[in-house]
């Protein structure tokens, strides 16, 4: 499923893996955002911190007829307002794939996996 264009010189595939480290970084430089979560939580409810090489694990990109859909899994900030940090997050995200890809993107649905005190 990843997004793939012809131009004159050739083709261009950019594959779920790349999307999702272009994603992550932007979303882990947002105000509130802890890091990026693994999106199956273990048994004691506890979520997994992803490091910058793993951001595949916490971003799922999904096609339908009308563009792309992306889940995201984060874990926030305590004392912060989740839903602006969400909404940040959404906003962020959506611009800059849709400018460095050039591709709609439906849909940016965030979920909370955690929140953590930060030192």
């Amino acid at each position: 499923m990843a997004i793939e264009k012809t131009n004159e010189f050739g083709k261009i595939s950019v594959s779920n893996d790349a999307i999702a480290m272009l994603a992550g970084g932007v979303i882990t430089e947002s105000y509130g955002v802890v890091g990026m979560a693994s999106q199956q939580v273990f048994k004691d409810g506890l979520a997994e911190l992803l490091k910058g090489e793993n951001y595949s694990k916490g971003v799922i990109v999904r096609k339908s007829d009308a563009g792309y859909d992306l889940d995201v899994y984060i874990i926030v900030s305590y004392n912060v307002k989740i839903s602006e940090v969400v909404l940040e997050v959404q906003k962020k995200a959506k611009y800059m794939l849709e400018k460095s890809l050039q591709q709609e993107f439906n849909s940016i649905n965030v979920f909370v996996q955690g929140i953590k005190v930060v030192k």
